[in-house]
């Protein structure tokens, strides 16, 4: 008995336009679902007509309308979008087109929508919005990359990030590209030329230039980055003082730009590097390696009140500066380095009078000289039971009222004090401020510098500039003191030297002075609020014409050499450490997108370091096909490892993607499909 043949469907369509795109030019949409589903589709005025098995017309029926309702949306169709819509639906039919293929993610430079065309696609631009690390998994032609860069490049554009960086391992070469021709970007541009060619799909030639140009984009061989590294031997500041960068472990504290202690997450030792000299225009200097990151503003950065931009070292060299300005701004504390509090054996503006004008050779009871009342008055309320004695003249002694009481030698108070700090016996091109106070809370720290500076400092005005201090001592120790004073407060200082030799001699009592030596004479600026003087005149002078902003700049960077080296990662949120001179640096990436691809050729220690090298504010992308790896026999792929160790984390998400997300040539799938039989 035959089998009665099933009844064909009938599709109607409203609109005869949007009906004519639907099928395609000389039909090609209805041809390719006839050809891939083995259905019959009869075309007449605004009606389709499915002949076949009731399943496969219904699949095609489902494809049609939704491709349909999609085109009512303003979604122009392509033969591809047939062939992804088939896809989709074969696998789920209770899917929505609407929901992925009007997704957009990003229009390209050609005016080219940029949208998801399968479920996995959809779920992993869903994940990238909603999760900071993404790792994309499957085989190539599944569009892991080029979707990672569509939203890398559309959140640029929305400012959500500052920068986007693009990496991928170069394991073709071992990543020892020396041999290769050319300079670096010549070397290893073949490696990295399937993500260019993904940015200039986005964005016009000369707008990506522009951009890889500035740093806004970074393009470079994995091996490359985890190169942001400082000699060993650099000092980083502590809460206990300065250590080398390289004694520091993981669970250690250093200081941050908000001069608070930040905990060290990571060290991660580089070996042998080029380094750099960096100096800053107050004469701050530290080393480096050409990769490693600064945060710097631009004189439009500040015009325009953006946050600082992170920038290499090498991006820096031969741009520092800008017709007659200076380019790159550093960033200063932005509070006081909060040292903890000890007590100390005397008061610390008293300690800051006594280094300026005070002698403490130990010879005799401790002197004062001063012209100035206030000084005296200042002194005295600030040493407890001592009592400064008007000598002759500007001189002072300090003088203990019960030292000789009862017949009984009491020694000076002050004399003790100095003593216990290693302070008697020194002259003036010998003083220094003690350890006790150099590192202690910034209200001692400001104090002392306000004693300094009320004796042998005083507030400098020119026409037109703000008010600076100016600042002379005879003892290098003391200079370098007063120096970190200023600095560990948020302010810069800069130094000259004005020898002795050449000079005519000074005069004291009628006479020549001829035991002299060079002075070391301090121009300093501090931040508003710190106040550097408490004499009444001079603290008027000041705050009538207003101390500036202190400013940095990078004014040199010189290659100096090679040394083993270390990179740190901190918690702070801005990422940034004190390094030498108050200099503040950092290792991580911070306010980016970034994204590692062909992830399955990274080593365990890469892909650990690269995660663990993500700062505050981005978002990481991982891609690859563990089917393709070129790693040498016996290393891990950092890829397989990461997804084995890391599933279940909050934060990260894996999507793994099929030959079925393939989104080139139709027979890329067949390819795909073939050779995993092949290898099952």
């Amino acid at each position: 008995m035959a089998e009665t043949a099933a009844a064909p469907a009938e599709l109607r369509f409203a609109d005869a336009r949007l009906f004519r795109e639907l099928l395609g030019q000389h039909d090609e949409h209805v041809k390719a679902l006839e050809r891939q589903v083995g259905v019959r589709i009869d075309v007449a005025d605004s009606t389709l007509t499915l002949h076949g098995d009731p399943l496969e017309t219904e699949l095609v029926s489902r494809v049609l309308l939704q491709l349909y309702g999609l085109l009512e949306s303003g979604y122009p169709i392509y033969p591809s979008d047939v062939d992804y819509a088939l896809r989709i639906l074969s696998s789920d039919r209770n899917a929505k087109l609407r929901d992925i293929f009007l997704d957009t993610v990003f229009i390209s430079a050609h005016k080219r929508v940029i949208t998801p065309k399968s479920v996995a696609q959809k779920e992993y631009i869903d994940a990238i919005r909603n999760f900071d690390i993404v790792f994309g998994i499957g085989p190539a032609g599944t569009g892991k990359t080029y979707l990672a860069m569509a939203m890398a490049v559309a959140e640029l554009m929305k400012n959500s990030f500052s920068r986007i960086i693009l990496t991928r391992p170069a394991v073709e070469a071992g990543e020892k590209l020396g041999f290769l021709p050319g300079d670096l970007a010549e070397k290893v541009n073949p490696y990295l030329r399937p993500l260019y060619d993904a940015l200039h799909d986005m964005v016009d030639f000369d707008r990506a230039r522009r951009m890889v140009e500035r740093g806004t984009i970074e393009v470079a061989p994995l091996g490359f980055m985890r190169g942001r590294a400082q000699p060993v031997t650099s000092r980083v500041l502590t809460h206990l003082g300065w250590r080398q960068i390289g004694d520091l472990e993981p669970g250690d504290y250093v200081i941050g730009s908000d001069g608070r202690s930040t905990q060290v997450l990571g060290v991660y030792p580089q070996g042998e590097k080029q380094v750099f000299r960096i100096t800053a225009t107050d004469g701050a200097s530290t080393r480096c390696c050409a990769e490693h990151l600064w945060a710097v503003f631009t004189p439009a950065d500040r015009n325009r009140g953006r946050p600082a931009r992170i920038v290499e070292v090498r991006e820096m060299i031969g741009r520092l500066r800008r017709a007659h300005q200076h380019r790159f701004e550093l960033p200063l504390l932005s509070s006081p380095v909060s040292f903890p509090a000890r007590d100390v054996p005397l008061d610390p503006y008293a300690l800051g009078l006594l280094l300026g004008d005070g002698c403490m050779t130990g010879a005799t009871t401790p002197t004062f000289a001063t012209a100035d009342t206030e000084l005296v008055c200042s002194l005295g309320s600030s040493l407890e039971g001592i009592q400064v004695a008007h000598k002759g003249g500007v001189d002072y002694v300090l003088r203990n009222p019960e030292g000789g009481r009862g017949g009984l030698r009491i020694p000076n108070p002050v004399t003790l004090a100095l003593r216990s700090l290693g302070l008697c016996g020194t002259r003036s091109s010998t003083k220094f401020v003690p350890r006790e106070y150099l590192q202690n809370s910034p209200d001692v720290r400001l104090a002392v510098l306000q004693g300094v500076l009320d004796t042998d400092g005083g507030p400098v005005t020119q026409d037109g500039r703000s008010c600076r201090v100016q600042y002379t001592t005879t003892s290098a120790r003391l200079r370098d003191d007063v120096i970190f004073l200023t600095r560990s407060l948020g302010g810069i200082a800069y130094w000259r030297t004005r020898a002795a030799e050449g000079r005519r001699p000074g005069r004291a009592r009628d006479r020549d002075v001829s035991h002299r030596s060079d002075a070391y004479v301090l121009d300093i600026r501090l931040p508003r609020g710190v106040v550097p003087f408490r004499l009444g005149r001079k603290a008027e002078k000041y705050a009538a014409m207003g101390g500036g902003r202190p400013m940095r700049y990078i004014k040199r960077i010189e290659p100096a050499g090679s040394e083993e080296t270390v990179c740190i990662r901190v918690a702070a949120p801005d990422s940034l450490y004190v390094t030498d001179d108050f200099l503040l640096t950092h290792n991580t990436l911070n306010d980016s997108f970034v994204i590692l691809d062909e992830a399955q050729n990274t080593t365990t220690e890469q892909m650990k370091m690269f995660l663990t090298r993500l700062g505050y504010g981005s978002k990481a992308v991982v891609t690859g096909d563990v089917t393709q790896i070129d790693l040498p026999a016996g290393k891990a792929s950092g890829l397989k490892e990461a997804a084995a160790i890391l599933r279940g984390i909050p934060g990260i998400r894996f999507i793994a993607f099929t030959e079925r997300d393939v989104v080139r040539h139709p027979l890329v799938q067949e390819i795909i499909t073939a050779y995993d039989r092949a290898e099952r």
